[in-house]
């Protein structure tokens, strides 16, 4: 499709050029219009293609020659929210034998007039019918005791990447400050062997002052933990072995504190577990 797009963009740019030279030969107006038009047509193509390229690049993420299935499937639709700012985020993933338990929790303000919800991505290799996920949300803001769970909205497709909107109990006004937590129940989407998890972020904005991600797995420490970042090219770059910030006799935790990071950025966290 690419290469097919190209090849007609540049085929269009010849003929609208040379429509163009002639147009201005004969002093015909309506031939030089044309030719403008077909040289635009070609310049919009070619950007269509290289537009379509980078999004499939970026969908075609490997690391460890494995294929990240849930994190490729989620840049295919990935949409940055324009409308608030994020000052402080927390990612949490509690990984119990085949079990992952996440709570997710973004702090910051509102920059337009009015916005009602704030959305999630949640991925998972193992395709989970959103209406059967345990998934539920507070609006800390205006309910810091968390006695009012929100129930997530569907947005768009259910698969293995889905997108989901969280209602504020209040919607926000320009400048007006936020605070929400998600947690969600993942089931039997975690295999023994090599496995991964994602921490995503899709905000427009050039970075958020501080990011924290924490790993805890219950009952079998992994082998290891690696962490990856991913470009927006899709390319997946080792950033170092996690050494663990806490163990007990029940679980072992990494922690991962950011400063600064990227508003749309991706990392991964690589790990093994034996089967005992």
């Amino acid at each position: 499709m690419d290469s097919s797009l190209n090849s007609l963009a540049s085929w269009a740019t010849i003929l609208g050029t040379l429509i163009s030279l002639l147009g201005l030969v004969q002093s015909r107006a309506w031939v030089t219009a044309t030719g403008v038009l077909f040289v635009a047509i070609s310049v919009s193509a070619l950007f269509y293609a290289r537009k379509e390229h980078r999004l499939v690049s970026s969908a075609t993420v490997t690391v460890a020659s494995r294929s990240l299935d849930s994190l490729n499937a989620a840049n295919l639709n990935r949409r940055r929210n324009r409308s608030l700012v994020v000052q402080k985020a927390y990612h949490e993933a509690r990984i119990e034998r085949e079990n992952l338990q996440i709570a997710w929790r973004y702090a910051g303000y509102c920059r337009v007039e009015r916005e009602s919800a704030i959305e999630f991505s949640i991925d998972a290799d193992n395709n989970l019918p959103f209406e059967t996920l345990e998934c539920f949300a507070y609006d800390l803001r205006h309910d810091p005791d968390q006695r009012h769970k929100i129930r997530p909205l569907l947005v768009g497709a259910d698969g293995i990447s889905k997108k989901i909107a969280v209602p504020f109990l209040m919607p926000l006004t320009e400048q007006q400050g936020f605070d929400v937590v998600l947690r969600c129940e993942l089931p039997d989407c975690m295999k023994t062997g090599v496995e991964y998890y994602t921490s995503t972020l899709s905000f427009d904005q050039p970075s958020i002052p501080r990011c924290t991600i924490r790993l805890v797995f219950v009952g079998s420490r992994p082998e290891w933990v690696r962490v990856y970042e991913c470009d927006p090219s899709g390319r997946a770059q080792l950033v170092k072995d996690m050494p663990a910030t806490q163990e007990t006799a029940n679980f072992v935790e990494y922690s991962d504190v950011l400063d600064n990071v990227g508003g749309q950025s991706s990392r991964v966290y690589l790990f093994q577990r034996s089967s005992d």
